[in-house]
């Protein structure tokens, strides 16, 4: 999608459920072997009481929208603010969604504001700066 044809308010989304597999190939890329993840009888003496996402697992759906849905094709990360909120457990079904909150035309970039939603609860707030090619 081209710069002028962005719009403040415009907006997409994307929802997935986290699955075992998806935490267990998260931990092999990213390193973060974390048992708060990995190891449910370790989770059951956590504060969460049971296994958790990583937090950046589902921010990274933040990425396959900016790269396929909004802006689209050749755009490129230049931020991205997370607040994480809530946890988020294995087998939840998550919505990422991004709001466009400006544009601007001279820099070719475009502020987002991003959330990560389970049940319509907010679990993960930010905002992300794309640059247009």
């Amino acid at each position: 999608m081209k710069i002028d044809e962005i719009r403040i308010g415009m907006k997409a989304s994307y929802t997935q459920t986290i699955t075992d597999a998806d935490i267990k190939a998260f931990a092999g890329i990213s390193g973060d072997r974390n048992p708060a993840h990995l190891d449910e009888e370790y989770a059951k003496n956590s504060r969460y009481k049971r296994r958790i996402s990583h937090g950046l697992l589902c921010a990274s759906f933040f990425s396959a929208i900016f790269g396929t849905k909004l802006p689209g094709e050749g755009c490129v990360y230049a931020s991205q603010t997370l607040n994480f909120k809530r946890p988020i457990y294995l087998n939840d079904t998550v919505t990422a969604e991004v709001e466009v909150i400006s544009v601007d035309i001279h820099s070719k970039k475009i502020l987002f504001k991003t959330l990560i939603k389970v049940k319509n609860r907010t679990m993960i707030e930010g905002e992300a700066e794309i640059f247009i090619p």
